[in-house]
């Protein structure tokens, strides 16, 4: 059993009080010299006289009864319930008891988040055989920087009435979006940051994006992207018919089916967004190419045995250091 964080004495401490109190000490000299009182050491020897070294151990200070514990078979009749994806509320409703009693059983038995209600789904991975054969397209919502904020001056008081030189108030500064599109093979990354996800955005991105992959020699056959709407879009399957990609969308409320992207835009985050302070948005777009060469040519990638992506291409620029 753990012992609790402010503890005074262990079992071994105890023993060596008995031994003490047993080489002639007097109960009160071996208790100062453990660090405890008096009524502590004369109870952990009056287990000890009792039950022996088994005395001197922890015990669980948990009640042996609980005279209005929920009974087993309420137990698993709550749980049965959970199982058909029923709320604790309505399980409260439909059995008649405290809204509290059934969340505390849901926690008790691991059933609290609904994401408990179906076993875990072991890891698909999968690569494609060539660069080109799948892209994954997807956008990150950014909020605009305005002025330098509260992670760089450590005032987070100075957006009281504060305003930019438009006259735009601190707080309406909006947002940007970073679109981006990775080789489901290489890695091989493209990124922009544009004003909005519209259809248009998305598929002038898409374009864009298709350019660059050819710049390297991969000529793109297939992208997968989300269900948003700026992909169910006609002007998107118009897009995608015209550059001869054959369109994949992701499975309902499944986003690891799109892993690869959702991945690499936490990278992205991570290393390029929230990697440094940046003053204004206009220094964070400026710093996101200088990255993204350093993401494709220098950085290791632990899926491809420690090598950047652009060691799976044919086709690399000359000077990328």
């Amino acid at each position: 059993m753990r012992l609790h964080a402010n503890a005074r004495t262990c079992p071994k401490s105890r023993q060596l009080l008995v031994d003490r109190v047993e080489a002639g000490w007097s109960v009160m000299e071996a208790a100062e010299a453990a660090g405890i009182a008096d009524r502590t050491a004369r109870r952990w020897l009056k287990r000890w006289r009792e039950e022996g070294p088994a005395g001197l151990l922890d015990r669980s200070s948990a009640p042996r009864r609980i005279p209005h514990k929920t009974p087993p078979e309420r137990v698993r009749e709550i749980v049965r319930l959970r199982r058909l994806r029923m709320t604790a509320a309505q399980i409260a409703v439909a059995m008649q008891m405290a809204l509290s009693t059934v969340s505390a059983v849901l926690k008790r038995v691991g059933l609290g988040k609904r994401s408990r209600l179906e076993p875990p789904e072991p890891p698909n991975r999968y690569e494609r055989r060539r660069p080109g054969e799948l892209i994954h397209v997807d956008v990150k919502k950014l909020g605009r920087i305005l002025r330098p904020g509260h992670r760089v001056t450590g005032k987070r008081s100075q957006t009281k009435n504060t305003y930019t030189p438009d006259g735009r108030r601190i707080g309406d500064a909006g947002w940007e979006f970073v679109h981006v599109a990775i080789d489901d093979h290489s890695r091989l990354a493209f990124a922009e940051v544009l004003g909005d996800e519209k259809a248009t955005t998305a598929t002038g991105f898409l374009q864009r994006a298709v350019e660059f992959f050819a710049g390297y020699g991969i000529t793109v056959e297939r992208v997968m992207t989300d269900n948003g709407s700026p992909y169910r879009s006609h002007l998107h399957a118009h897009i995608c018919r015209q550059l001869g990609l054959r369109h994949l969308r992701t499975q309902p409320y499944r986003p690891r089916t799109n892993g690869k992207a959702e991945r690499f835009i936490q990278t992205l985050l991570r290393e390029w967004a929230y990697g440094q302070l940046f003053q204004t948005s206009r220094h964070r777009t400026s710093a996101l190419e200088p990255w993204l060469l350093h993401y494709n040519f220098t950085r290791t990638h632990g899926a491809l045995s420690h090598k950047p992506p652009g060691s799976r291409l044919t086709n690399q620029p000359r000077n990328y250091s």
